[in-house]
Parts: structure tokens; sequence; C-alpha cells
């Protein structure tokens, strides 16, 4: 076990150093409430969504509190397994070693969080990050100020402060902090700020994983209930108003099928937020002014018709939910991720030039398919790459611990969520343990050199000599 030392004045990355948790107990001992007023912090977690984004309470449980408690709760009870050495296959020359694969610490790591879901992003990575063994510096959402100023001091108070520290602050304190050398940068936010981020770690060779969301388009073909795959999209699109790196982004589907999916989606919406959903609870508000109006100033520039919502305040930081419909590949609804309550609906003729529109595009962190028939849903599958993918239902996906959630290419590289965050955060060291027994097989491999000796290495050494013999 690794020692760790808090800084007394300003701190560095070099203030810390690894610290192997030496068993899953101390895993639950850092990260399940000490006792103190478990009640109260949980209040606590859930009233800072309603603050910053006016996120409502049920919202607020499932998406930032439950998702982190069932990923916690996940690991606590795998990480025994997880840490244990995994063997490695050996070939006659390397039989009686002992070869495995030891799952260490990288050291110090830095989380960056993002301002949609301000607690999960940046405390669902910490819970892998912990369970590797690491120190960790969390970098909460300028955006977010009451999440951020909540874990600021919720985590000394339980976490030990010789391990863990939170740092707040904009882009200028970022920026420093970048400055300092750190063995893992884990990002979830906007690409330009990742570019920046790897700008600074490749000074330090410093590895990233990045959580950029994209696109994420939903394909509705061929028979499909379309009541309830127009609830399950009302709920995956506008749950946080939009504001999920997960949310379906754009639908393709036939004119006819959405002639008959308007409708469903009409009704489902007036089911859910009622005639004027501005009066609604259970409808989030926009994060801040600026998200806002980038959101306003989309619907301003589009091209298509909006046939469903439009409505928007900007002092209450309300946007309607709205949908497109007559949207083409390139509109201004289609340039980059909305990330908000507009969906465009986007008409193709078959599933094969909806599934060539999405491949001409960067990659999604999520993909949807909506259709009764399998044969779509595989083929969609198949001939499309994304980060996850689920049928007939969206964001759902990410919910499951044993999942991993990540995205490819432009979306985001590196995963997490359950193994995979323990995995992210964890050195996967190669070992072999050899004595001193069967000297005479070392010396195939000692000068002087002949053919007869290369031959027989070559044999002892092969994947397939075990098995011969």
């Amino acid at each position: 076990m690794y020692l760790c030392h808090l800084p007394t004045n300003t701190w560095s990355s070099s203030s810390f150093t690894a610290c192997r948790l030496p068993s899953p107990s101390h895993l639950n001992s850092q990260l399940v409430s000490k006792g103190s007023e478990p009640s109260t912090c949980f209040l606590l977690l859930i009233h800072c969504p309603l603050v910053d984004a006016h996120q409502p309470k049920f919202e607020a449980v499932l998406s930032e509190v439950d998702i982190l408690l069932n990923d916690l709760t996940f690991t606590i009870s795998n990480l025994s397994s997880w840490m244990q050495p995994e063997s490695a296959s050996t070939n006659l020359a390397t039989k009686l070693d002992d070869c495995f694969i030891r799952r260490e610490p990288l050291g110090v790591v830095l989380i960056i969080g993002s301002w949609n879901y301000p607690l999960q992003l940046l405390l669902l990575p910490m819970v892998g990050a912990i369970a590797a063994g690491n120190c960790v510096i969390l970098k909460p959402s300028e955006v977010s100020a009451t999440t951020g100023s909540l874990v600021a001091e919720l985590v000394p108070k339980y976490l030990s402060q010789e391990c863990y520290a939170v740092i707040r602050g904009g882009a200028e304190e970022t920026q420093e902090l970048l400055k300092n050398r750190f063995d893992h940068i884990f990002f979830t936010g906007s690409k330009g700020v990742a570019r920046s981020i790897l700008q600074a770690a490749s000074l330090h060779f410093t590895p990233v994983t990045l959580e950029l969301g994209g696109k994420s388009p939903c394909v509705v073909y061929g028979p499909v209930n379309m009541t309830a795959a127009a609830r399950r999209l009302v709920w995956a699109k506008f749950f946080n108003a939009g504001q999920s790196c997960v949310a379906p982004d754009y639908i393709l589907c036939t004119s006819s099928t959405r002639d008959l999916l308007l409708p469903a989606l009409k009704e489902a919406l007036w089911e859910f937020y009622g005639e004027d959903p501005r009066t609604c609870p259970d409808l989030c508000r926009i994060v801040s002014p600026q998200h806002w109006t980038r959101l306003r100033a989309l619907l301003e520039k589009t091209r298509g018709r909006i046939v469903i919502g439009g409505e928007s305040d900007q002092e209450d930081k309300y946007m309607a939910p709205t949908v497109v419909v007559d949207v083409s590949e390139d509109d201004a609804l289609m340039a980059e991720e909305i990330l908000g309550p507009i969906l465009p609906i986007l008409s193709v003729e078959s599933v094969e030039e909806a599934i060539a529109l999405i491949n001409r595009g960067q990659k999604p962190l999520a993909l949807y398919v909506f259709s009764e028939e399998s044969s779509v849903v595989k083929t969609v599958l198949e001939k499309t790459s994304s980060g996850g993918f689920c049928s007939n239902d969206g964001i759902v996906h990410m919910t499951l611990p044993s999942l991993p959630f990540g995205g490819v290419g432009a979306s985001g590289w590196g995963s997490y969520h359950g193994r995979w965050g323990f995995e992210t955060f964890s050195h996967r060291r190669a070992c072999m343990l050899r004595g001193w027994a069967l000297e005479r097989f070392n010396t195939l491999r000692y000068p002087p050199y002949s053919d007869g000796k290369l031959g027989w290495l070559r044999w002892t050494t092969s994947a397939h000599s075990c098995v011969l013999m």
C-alpha cells in the first residue's frame, strides 16, 4: 500500500501518490456514508439539480443519485473478483513459471465533470477510480454552481483528505490545473474543450478518457407500436429537457411512418406535460441563459417546419418540447449535437438510406432503432457503429452497470460504469515469476547460436508447444 500526502499550502499533483485500497471493505468505508446523517446527504444531493436546472425531483433521483448508488453497489459486490490476479496461458518454455496479470492503480487521476448531470458525471467515474486504488482530484462544472459547492463540501467530510480533493473554478482555473502532471485524465464535455485537454495532456504523455456525446440517431422503421414508441421517445428525448448526451438527437423514418408518429408524439406530450408544458412541474429548464440562447438560435436558423412546440421564455430559461419536420441533412439542427428539447425528423425512403445517412456523419454515442422486425434491428446494428445501441427504447441501456458506457471515434475514447470503470483506472501489469529450475532449457537461447538451437527454441516458445505435449 502506498502513502498519500495532502498539500499544506498550494496543491499540485506531486502532492499525491498512488493509494491502493487493500480490500472492498475499504472501498465501502470510503464511498458509503460513515453513519452520519445519510438521509440529509440524500436530500442535499437531490436538491442541487432542482436549484441548478429546475430538474424534477423524480428525474434527479433517477439520473443523479440512483444510477450512482447502483454502480457503487455493483462495484462493491464484485470488486473482490476484479482485483484477483488474472492467470495467463503459458507455453512449454514458461510452463513452470507463474504468469499473471495484476491490476494496479495508475496514481493520481483528474476527473472533470459536466453541467448536464453534474453529480453523476463527476462521481460515477470516481467510483471506478477509487475501486482501482487511485488518488482522485475532482473538477466540477462551474455551470452547475450549487452542485459544485456541495461536492466541495461533502468530499472532504466523507472521504480521506489524504487521497481526494475538489478543485473549483472556471476555464482559467482548469487550464492552470492541467499544467500539472496526472496519471490519467477523465473528461466529460464538449469536443472543443476536449481538444484543449488533449493538448495539455500530451505535454506529460498522460492517457485520457473522453466522454463527448454527439448526434445520436433514432431509426423508426417498419411495423411499430406507435403509442408505446412515442411514449418512450418523448421520455428519452425530453428527460432533463433534452440535455442528455445519449438523448435521441434526431429521428429517421419514412414519410408514412412520420405521419403516424406525429399524432402519437402529440398525445404522449399532452399525457406527460399537459396542455401547457410551461406550468408542468415535471419539465426541466435549460441550464443557463447561454445554452438557452444557443437553442433558440437553432430554431430560428432551421429551414424545417415546427409542428409541435416552439414556444420559449428567456427569463425563465424555458423551452417547450419541440418537434420539427421537413428537416434536411444540411439543416442548422443537424450541424451539431442539440442537447435540448428539440427533436428534428428527417424523411428517408428505406432503412438502407437511413444507415447511409448515419454513416456519413461521425460515430454517435448512442444509436436507437424502433421496429417490430428483428431483421431491421439486426441490419442497423451490424451496418453501423456507435458507443451504445438500444432497440425500442432510449437512454435505458446506460443505466445497467454491467454494460460499458462510452463513445467511439468522435463521440469519445474509453468507457466506464461497473467493471469498465475499474479497468479504465487500472494498469494491467504483466507479471512472470520464475525460479531456477530447468536451466538446461535456457541454453537454447544462449550463444553460441545455431540453427538447431533456433528450431528447438521456436518450438518451445510457440503457442502450440504445450498442446502438443
